[in-house]
């Protein structure tokens, strides 16, 4: 019979401890058919389209037993993110500008 693999737990940010957990951060995941698997991802394949889901995993990664290419697994992950780039809204031109106030002129 194929082991099936339960639980495998993503962790995708090497910085994230229980208390994020506690803090209200949302845990996905996701089941199917493991096509790719090393040390540093693990890649899924989903439903009908095979939708193809790649998760970074670490060290920090727990798992029941090492996934092959072709076990069933479910992995569950969360979303971190590693930059943000800010843009302004539409009809914005950037911050405002402050009108430049005269300056005080030395005394002669």
């Amino acid at each position: 019979m194929k082991l099936k693999i339960f639980a495998l737990i993503a962790v995708v940010s090497v910085g994230l401890s229980g208390a994020a957990f506690g803090a209200g951060v949302s845990d996905y995941q996701v089941t199917g058919p493991v096509t790719e698997v090393d040390s540093s991802k693990i890649v899924l394949e989903k439903g009908a389209k095979k939708e193809r889901f790649e998760i970074a995993r670490d060290s920090n990664t727990k798992a029941d037993t090492e996934p092959k290419v072709g076990d069933k697994v479910t992995v569950h992950y969360t979303m971190t993110a590693t930059t943000i780039e800010a843009k302004a809204a539409k009809g914005e031109k950037g911050a405002k500008k402050e009108k430049a106030s005269p300056a005080a002129s030395p005394k002669s």
